[in-house]
Formats: structure tokens, sequence, C-alpha cells
């Protein structure tokens, strides 16, 4: 420590930050900040503020992380040559990950999931008007047409321009990756930031419903035609039981339930003037091939026999503008004359338009050669987005080389056939569903089962590493890795599950969800692991180990769930199935949740035995230490409940020291938290709030909602404590909300409810019953990344509503009659004629699919060009 570091160290924290924030900041140790703290002069060393070791290699580090999001601590190592200790290098890597990530996270597993469009929209503008009426007077609309007519495109498109009439904002949710029915009410859950579980009186689907029963959202549900009976059946229900929901789907077949209105999207235009649909999108995407290219006299009669022979649809139209680069307009023209003619004599059983983008496709796949054929058949495995990484482990072999491979996906990407994207995840790559589903159809039967065994080994690995790095510094990034990879990974769980024909396979899958103790803290929801788990004890031919291990896996999430019936049947069978003998681990694993049920059902006694028979058996067998901390946890919070915080502030201090020490964040988090509860028990709200906060922190970068919830009810006690009582409300009205879609309030335990009771009376006495109760609705109404928001001050885009402010127009003279016709605008007589019927503005906004405060812009246009005073008296200009 140098004489700056001592200067800087002592004016942080008087500026009140705490001891961890300033060594993480500054890159030293905690015990160098304490040391000079208590130094009453600065010391003699007065050497250029340097930090730490880390802080050398601070920018390429720093550049590393902003490319490759998911990078390994010894990946940086090797690159940067790092010389000193790995556990100082992982600090300052998840510092960095933590500083520029968190926030981009939560929008990643919880925003719109509108997806980022590469190209301009182009066209469409008479569909997109017709969509926002129909949204007005229909709470379900289908955009049906054939693949690549752009559906999607449309949709989205519409999304965005219309999110500002949906104060509950918009959420783009898509089934192509999806393979069971089972799985559509979680996709939703998932991009609403709920969690879900499945118990005897409730469900994914009623937990969806009870939250979007009074809210005014835009749900857009793409790519439904393969799940089209479970669609149907959850979308008439999600309308039934709702008041003000909107649901836009795009399918090739319409649902056919109830209150739908079908739209029949047309292909684009392909006469008219230069303007058109067809012609506009064909320059604009020429454009990007050709720079400087133009629509004009010289080229537009073979730009519309392109369009005209390609029927219009706007995918065919954009594979053949990469065809530009070699040849022009009119050999262009020439070229799709003679294939479609062949593929009309070819294939007569199709629908023209259907054979207008085969036949394009089927040009795009000749014109690759050999090696970009066969990757593109093979990444049509992939049911959702995959960077090189993975394309080289599931698709790679001896004809298809790594190298070959990136160069593949480049000229793929170059082609149209691949999309690109990019996001704080890094870059990844995707097929469009027509595309996946011509490079499927490619592969025979044979290929199919060799293609799924490998996603299905690939994504084994990636549940594998994140239960083996859990405990150490590479914990979120192959955390995040489970995360981003959700839709193939259930991709290929299902697929080993419906064709149990493969011993290996089978075994594969059993042993992979055994040991994943940790699933549903990775973005996949305790309901979803319930699931997998509950499934997989059903596959034939499982090992009586494997088998243990699901079972006490089960058993924990169950009891998570506060489902402690349930609960006590699968660890009795997990007790005859592994033996104290057979498996000592998984026994001692049993015993340990049998523990964490007796303390959740208040039999606190039996529930320090069992957590005790544990800890034992854990040292005697040399577990991993993260089932020694997970033990240590639940202890400190059982003493929390017996009000011995001397020994819970042992337990949970000896896990913040050995969690920080490896760089280990999720268990540090629960760490964090735990000291937080222990300091409101001794009565220091404001430790227990700062405590709060920082657990947060860390937790918003990992897929655990009950973390998240659990420090939420204790940020909110320690407020309400302090007397910021309003804010407290809203705190706690969110966590009771986000509890119901857990499970039990509070697991069901009787300590914490108390808590909450406590906290619940002290801020309802202290803001007054109204006030309390405006704050509790407020935060019951926000999901888990709202809240997130709201708890560290920031801006939370869910696609909705904004405020804008309404600036009226200059009033017009008075003293005679004026002419509606002339002095309105389209839309200002549209919202007149429904002020005559005597709507209200809510009733026109959501009737015209606009936001409130537009309406309120639009009526005081109207009136201040009809010099009325009042809305009243519309009826009578009008009529």
């Amino acid at each position: 420590m140098n004489a700056d570091e001592w200067s800087e160290i002592r004016r942080c924290h008087a500026e009140g930050e705490s001891i961890k924030g300033i060594a993480q900041r500054l890159g030293i140790s905690r015990n160098t900040v304490r040391r000079a703290l208590s130094m009453a002069e600065p010391p003699t060393d007065h050497r250029r503020l340097k930090g730490s070791a880390a802080d050398d290699a601070d920018v390429r580090i720093r550049n590393l992380v902003h490319r490759s999001p998911n990078i390994s601590i010894a990946e940086v190592a090797r690159l940067i040559q790092w010389p000193h200790s790995r556990t100082l290098l992982a600090r300052k890597v998840n510092h960095i990950k933590t500083e520029s990530g968190s926030t981009d996270r939560d929008h990643i597993t919880t925003g719109t999931g509108l997806p980022q469009q590469p190209t301009s929209f182009v066209g469409r503008h008479s569909e997109l008007r017709e969509l926002r009426r129909l949204l007005g007077d229909h709470r379900l609309v289908s955009i049906v047409g054939p693949g690549g007519i752009g559906k999607t495109r449309l949709a989205v498109q519409a999304a965005e321009e219309f999110r500002r009439a949906f104060p509950g904002g918009v959420r783009f949710v898509e089934f192509a990756s999806l393979r069971s029915e089972s799985l559509l009410s979680q996709a939703i859950c998932d991009r609403l930031g709920l969690e879900t579980r499945d118990g005897p009186d409730s469900s994914a689907d009623d937990v969806l419903i009870e939250h979007l029963r009074n809210r005014r959202i835009l749900l857009v549900l793409d790519n439904c035609e393969h799940l089209i009976e479970g669609t149907a059946t959850l979308v008439s229900r999600l309308v039934q039981e709702t008041t003000s929901l909107r649901v836009l789907t795009t399918s090739r077949e319409y649902l056919a339930v109830p209150g739908e209105y079908v739209f029949h999207l047309a292909p684009l235009p392909t006469h008219g003037d230069i303007a058109s649909g067809a012609l506009e999108l064909f320059a604009r995407r020429a454009e990007a091939v050709l720079s400087g290219f133009e629509l004009d006299a010289s080229n537009v009669h073979a730009v519309r026999r392109i369009c005209e022979r390609l029927d219009g649809l706007p995918l065919a139209i954009e594979l053949a503008c990469t065809r530009l680069n070699v040849l022009s307009v009119e050999d262009l023209a020439d070229l799709l004359d003679r294939r479609l003619s062949m593929l009309t004599v070819s294939a007569r059983g199709r629908t023209p338009r259907h054979r207008s983008l085969q036949a394009t496709i089927d040009w795009s796949y000749e014109l690759c050669s050999e090696t970009e054929r066969a990757l593109w058949c093979r990444t049509s495995v992939f049911a959702d987005s995959f960077d090189l990484d993975m394309a080289t482990a599931v698709c790679s072999d001896d004809t298809l080389s790594e190298d070959e491979i990136m160069d593949s996906t480049a000229s793929l990407v170059a082609k149209s056939v691949v999309v690109r994207d990019t996001s704080d995840v890094g870059v990844r790559f995707r097929l469009l569903e027509s595309m996946r589903e011509y490079g499927w159809g490619k592969l025979t039967a044979a290929d199919r089962r060799g293609m799924n065994a490998r996603l299905l080994e690939y994504c084994a690995r990636v549940i594998d590493e994140s239960t083996d790095h859990w405990y150490g510094p590479e914990q979120l990034a192959k955390a995040t890795a489970v995360s981003v990879n959700r839709g193939n990974i259930r991709a290929a769980l299902h697929s080993a599950m419906s064709d149990p024909s493969d011993d290996a396979l089978v075994q594969l899958v059993a042993d992979t969800l055994g040991s994943s103790r940790f699933l549903w803290a990775c973005g996949i929801s305790v309901r979803e692991h319930r699931m997998w788990l509950t499934q997989a004890l059903d596959l034939p031919g499982v090992s009586k180990a494997a088998k243990g291990r699901i079972l006490t896996v089960l058993a924990l999430v169950q009891t998570l769930q506060g489902d402690r019936d349930a609960a006590d049947f699968t660890l009795r069978r997990a007790r005859e199935v592994a033996g104290d003998r057979d498996d000592p681990v998984t026994a001692s694993f049993a015993v340990h949740i049998a523990g964490l049920r007796d303390f959740f059902a208040g039999r606190t006694d039996s529930a320090m035995a069992s957590l005790d028979e544990a800890e034992r058996s854990y040292r005697q067998h040399g577990c991993a230490p993260d089932f020694v901390s997970m033990l240590q946890i639940h202890r400190g919070m059982l003493l929390c409940s017996t009000l011995d915080v001397t020994e819970a502030a042992g337990a949970f201090g000896a896990v913040f020291r050995q969690t920080d020490s490896v760089g280990e964040l999720w268990f540090h988090s629960y760490a964090t938290y735990g000291l937080g509860h222990v300091a409101l028990l001794e009565g220091d709200s404001d430790t227990a709030a700062r405590r709060a906060l920082e657990a947060l922190q860390i937790q918003r970068q990992f897929g655990d909602t009950i973390g998240k919830t659990v420090m939420a009810d204790l940020l909110g006690w320690a407020l309400a404590d302090k007397g910021e009582s309003a804010r407290a409300a809203v705190i706690l009205g969110a966590a009771s909300s986000m509890w119901g879609s857990i499970g039990q309030q509070l697991y069901g335990a009787d300590h914490w409810n108390t808590l909450r009771e406590k906290a619940v009376t002290t801020a309802r006495t202290q803001v007054g019953p109204s006030e309390f109760d405006a704050a509790w609705a407020r935060g019951q109404a926000m999901s888990a990344r709202e809240l997130l928001a709201y708890i560290f001050g920031e801006e939370c885009d869910t696609g909705g509503a904004q405020v804008t402010s309404g600036v009226p127009g200059a009033r017009q003279p008075s003293g005679h009659e004026l002419d509606s016709r002339e002095v309105l605008s389209p839309r200002e007589r549209e919202v007149a004629e429904l002020v005559a019927r005597g709507l209200t503005n809510k009733q026109i906004a959501e009737k015209l699919v606009l936001s409130p405060r537009t309406v309120e812009g639009h009526v005081e246009h109207l009136l201040h060009k009809l010099c009325l005073s009042r809305r009243t008296e519309v009826a009578r200009v009008l009529s």
C-alpha cells in the first residue's frame, strides 16, 4: 500500500463506501483496506497509485471480457500471460463482469424478447395499420401465411410500433425452439420473468394467468404451427381468463379458437411503381450487396420479373439478392426463369408460392460448397442460437474441420442462410426456421439420430461443467452458458426422452440430471428443473446410483418450492435406492435435505440433528465444498430462526470468507444475505439493508428467482425498520408476488413469515393504509427484472408505454362552424368519432391501440381545432 492508495481508501470510506466495495474497486484485499483505516498517518511509500497486480493488465482484461463475456479465467490467464495468483485474476474478471454485465443480463433473460433486426423494415405499412385496428377490436389476432412470407418480421415491427399502447409492455416469445407442448407456458413465464411450480393447486398455466389477469400486455407468440393444438388450448384460456391481454400469433395455420381473428398475410406487391413493396425490398437488399445500386428505368423491368417470379416472397427475394455479387440483374432474372420452369414440372403438387421459395432455397443450397452444405445441414440440429465453439463441438468430424466451420459459417452468413446476432454474451448464430427445416430435411434418419446424440452430449457437458465449476471463479461463466443454451438443452433432453432406445444416451441424461443440483439457478426454472427430473425417473435402464441422485435433487427442488409432502415421499425413495453403503454421498445429501424440509416445517430440533449428521458424513467422505457451503447456509438460516445469532453469524461468516478466497459468487451472495439477516435480528437495519443490496447485486447475474426473492424480502424488512416504509411496501409487495409464483410464501417457514408480518405492520402504520396498499399493489405488478431496476434506481425497458407530453395546437378562431373533415387529421377524426360515441380516453386508447397519453393529446388538439371547450360538444360538430 502506498500513500496515494491510503488517501483514496480513507476518502472512499468517509463517503460511506463499504470495505468490500473499496477493495473490489481498487483491486486490493480487504485486509489492506482495514490496515489503511487503522493508520492515522499515510505510509512513507509515495509510489504512483497502482491498486494491485491485476490493474497493470486491466485494459487487456476488459477488452477480452467485452469481446467474449463467457471467456474462462484460464483462457484470460493464457492470453495475457498472467504471472500472479489465479484467485486474484478471478476477482478482477468477476468484478469487471459484474460492473458491465448485470443489467444487460437481466435484459437477456426477461426483456421484451424482440429480436434485433439486421436489416431495415420495408413496405407492409397498410398491414401495420390494419393490425393496429384489429388489435383494437380483437384480443387475439393470428398472422397466417406460408414460410418466408414475413410473418415474424411483421409481428416484430408491429410490437415495436404498438408498444406505447400497452402499459404492461410487449413480450415476444419464440416457440420454434420448443419440442414439447408442456413447455409452452414455461416459455412465456421465462420471458415474463416469472418463476413457476406445479402442485396440487397450481400449474405454470395458473401462474401465468394470475400474472396476466388484469394487465394490458401485448403477447407475441411466434412460430406456433408445430405445436398448434397446445398453443390453441393455452391461448384460448389466456384470452378467456384475462381482461386486457392482447395476443398476436404467427403461424402457418390458424388456431381455430373462439374470438380469433385470422389475418392472412399476402406476398409483397410486385405491380405498381418502383416504391411498391417487392421492388423496394429488392432495391434495399441489392444495395447491401452492391454499393451504389439504384432502381431505375434501365433495370426496373428485370427486377420486376425477378419479384414476380418469386411471387413477392420476402425471404426468396433476399436470398436471390445475395447472387448479385456474381450476376447482373438481367442474368439473375433469366436464370430464375429457367430454374422455376423446371421446378414447376417436377413439383406440380405444391402451391406456386411454395415452389418459388423451394426453388430459391434449392438454388442457395446448390451454390454452396460441399463443406457449406454439410454445415448448413448439421447446424439445423440447433433449436436455438449457437456460437462457433458450439458448432465446432457438435458439427465437426474428419470431413469438416474447425477451420472449415469458421470459414463456412462466414460464407453462410454472407449467403443469408445463417443470421449473425451480437449481444452482451458475444456473437451467436441462428438459422431462420425455413432454412433449418430445409437443412434438417436433407439429413438421413441415421444422420439425424447422430446429430441429436452429439447435441445431447454437448448440452450434457455444458450442464456438467456448471456443476463441476459451481464452487469457484468459473461459476458465473458456466451458469451463463447453461442459460444462453436453454433452448438447445430443452431440445436435446426432449429428443433423448422421446426415444430412449440408446442405453448410453439414457444413462448420460440420468447422470447429468442427477448431478445438476443448481440447474434451477442457471436460468432453468424450478418448475422446469422438476419436470425434467421427474421424467428422467421414468427412463428405462437407469442405474441405481443415478436414480438415487436424481431423487435427492428432486427432493431439494420440491423442498425449495414448499412442497414438503412430495419431498418427504421422494426422500424415502432416495434412501431406499441409495443406501448408506452403496452411495454414502447421496445418502448424506438426502439427510441434509430432510433437515432442510424439517426446518421449513418448523421442526427445528430434528432439522438441526439432520444437518449435524449430514455435515459429519460430508466431512467423513470428503464431499465437494459446495455440499458443505450449502449446508452451512441452511444451518445459518436455521440458527436465525432460533435467534442464535452468534452461531448463525459464525456459519454465514465461514462461507463468506471461504467463497471470497476462491472467487465464488453464488454461495457468497447467500452468505452476504445471511450476515444481513443476522444484523437485522441484532437491530442494525442499516447493515441489513446494505448486505441485502450487496447480495442482490451479485444475484442478479444468476437465474435464481428464489435467491432474488428472499434477498428482496430482507431488504424490505430492513427498510421498514429504518422508516423508509413507502419503498419497503413496494419491495415487499413484489417479493410477495414472486413467492406466490415459486411456491409457499418464504418457504412456508414461520420465522420468515413473522418477520414479514412485522415489517408489513410497521410500514402500514408509518405511511397509512391507503398509501401502503397502493405501494404494495405497485410492487405486486412488477416482474423480477422490474423490481431490481426499482431497487437500484435504473430505468427498465419492458416495451411498455412511455409518458409523453401532449402539446396542444393553436386555437382556431371562434364564431363560426368548422368542417371537421378540413381541420382534423385522419387520426384526429377517428378519435373524434369515438369521443362522440361517448368513449373515455382509456377506452379509445384500447380501441385504437394507442397510449392513453397520446389519445389525450389528440383530444386536446381536436378540441382546440374545433373551438370547443367540452368533449360533449364533439358529437354536435360531427353530426
